[in-house]
């Protein structure tokens, strides 16, 4: 089904506000979850500076103890360098994991407590190396041997160990949300594309099945335009044509029926000259012998010649007018369109016509492929009627007549109708004579008016149609007649 204009508008504005509103989400979207991402990320930052933090803490604090240790076994100052250095970060690595575990409250409590086991812890290497660099070196080590030192340092491996487990797992579940969240962004971003490249698909399609009907309407368009162009070309022919065939008409009936006219004026003035000797009989003396004579011949001779010479010229005035009112009151006949049979149609007017045809031994062949069309059947009846009778009457003596009717399809939808005989032909110069009124062509051995073909033509125009000859003296004519497979549709043209 062709997309209409407003199809067209109102498809492509819902298409361009869905899209505008697909790119909205997609933006939106995206953009919460970009800083859901980047929370995501901060936090596993965050986690990985806590964990960092511990485990530089513990370090420092092993290295501390480790190096107190050496000392005290070895009584070496150079083993206390670990521990001047270690000593020297305390405070600076405390601070800073209480900095990172500032943002999870979980870990601050473990934080807080660690910090005093540390200190604690600190202060009993303190101890023991102060009085080891004092020469007390015993006392230090019973203070080692003690194990408190020992039990601090259990406890802050225990506490720092829960903090890295604690600090892995937020890790893990900060490193799952972000992947999450990557993995959502990309879901969005790929949904979006596809729903933009089925929208970009459902504009290109609406564009293209508009473009292809609007190419199509020029396309009908065009040839309406060639169609109407060629109508209205045909139409003026038809005009110019009809324009002659009137001036010829003007021209055929004035001659025509003047020239009865004229004998009839002429006539009339003899015979009132014929009725002088009667007059000059009566008002002469009875005995007149010469006058009555006279008298007795005009009344007896001319008289009736006049009378009959008037009444020829009458009758003949008559036969013209008459035939003139016949194909007035045709053309003027409402035309009533139905579906006609052709081959049917054609088979009865020459079975009306067999008799005439087959009387020297040959007869009418139809062959008709043009199927049913809708048209006036009275007037095709008349026309088919009338070239029959034409080919009939006009046979040649020198051989049996032979009449094909053959129909047939043209290329442009019509159908054309054939009328084919081999009778006496006629000259080229008859060949568009012969469709006038009152005239006729060859020798004048058979009876007719010469209007028969006029009526044919003016019938097969008032159907929409055309009628031509094809012929040559001696050999035959073919009479063509063209018309619409279809009456309505000349009418409803007709009519605007």
């Amino acid at each position: 089904m062709p997309i209409s204009s407003e199809q067209f508008y109102r498809l492509n504005a819902a298409l361009l506000v869905l899209g505008l509103a697909v790119l909205l989400t997609i933006v939106g979207v995206s953009l919460y979850l970009t800083s859901k991402n980047e929370g995501y990320f901060a936090q596993v930052v965050a986690i990985r500076e806590v964990r960092s933090s511990t485990a530089d803490l513990l370090y420092l604090v092993q290295s501390a103890e480790t190096s107190q240790r050496g000392f005290l076994l070895v009584r070496d100052e150079a083993y206390l360098a670990p521990y001047d250095e270690a000593v020297a970060e305390f405070d600076g690595a405390l601070e800073r994991l209480e900095g990172a575990v500032a943002g999870f409250p979980a870990l601050a409590d473990d934080a807080a407590g660690m910090r005093e086991l540390l200190k604690s812890k600190i202060a009993e290497l303190a101890r023991t190396v102060v009085l080891a660099r004092e020469g007390r070196f015993d006392e230090a080590v019973d203070i080692v041997q003690d194990g408190s030192g020992a039990n601090l340092m259990g406890q802050i491996r225990a506490r720092m160990t829960t903090l890295l487990e604690m600090s892995d797992a937020d890790l893990r579940q900060a490193i799952a949300a972000q992947s999450s969240a990557a993995a959502w962004l990309r879901y969005v971003t790929i949904a979006g594309a596809l729903a933009i490249l089925a929208m970009v698909a459902a504009v290109a399609w609406t564009l293209f099945s508009y473009t292809r009907d609007l190419d199509r309407a020029r396309k009908d368009v065009e040839i309406a335009n060639t169609a109407l162009e060629e109508r209205v070309r045909e139409r003026t022919q038809d005009l110019i044509r009809a324009n002659e065939e009137i001036q010829r008409f003007a021209y055929i009936v004035t001659h025509d029926l003047r020239a009865p006219l004229v004998n009839i004026m002429g006539f009339t003035s003899e015979l009132e000259a014929m009725f002088e000797p009667v007059h000059v009989y009566l008002k002469s003396d009875a005995d007149n012998a010469e006058a009555r004579t006279k008298a007795s011949a005009a009344l007896d001779e001319e008289v009736p010649e006049a009378i009959g010479f008037i009444r020829s010229a009458t009758q003949k005035m008559d036969g013209l007018i008459n035939a003139i009112l016949k194909i007035s009151r045709e053309g003027r006949r409402p035309l009533q369109p139905q579906p006609i049979d052709l081959a049917k149609l054609l088979e009865g007017a020459a079975a009306a016509v067999h008799h005439q045809a087959s009387a020297d031994g040959a007869g009418i062949r139809v062959e008709s492929r043009a199927g049913t069309i809708v048209s006036d059947r009275l007037s095709l009846d008349q026309v088919f009627g009338n070239l029959l009778d034409n080919a009939i009457k006009y046979r040649s003596p020198d051989r049996p007549i032979e009449i094909v009717a053959r129909s047939y399809r043209d290329r442009r939808g019509g159908v054309v109708i054939e009328f084919e005989d081999n009778g006496r032909g006629i000259a080229p110069s008859d060949h568009e004579r012969i469709f006038e009124l009152f005239r006729r062509s060859g020798r004048q051995n058979t009876a007719g008016e010469g209007i028969g073909l006029t009526h044919v033509r003016t019938l097969v125009r008032s159907l929409g149609g055309d009628i031509t000859v094809r012929s040559e003296l001696h050999k035959g004519s073919v009479f063509t007649i063209t018309l619409p497979a279809d009456l309505n549709k000349v009418k409803r043209s007709a009519d605007t």
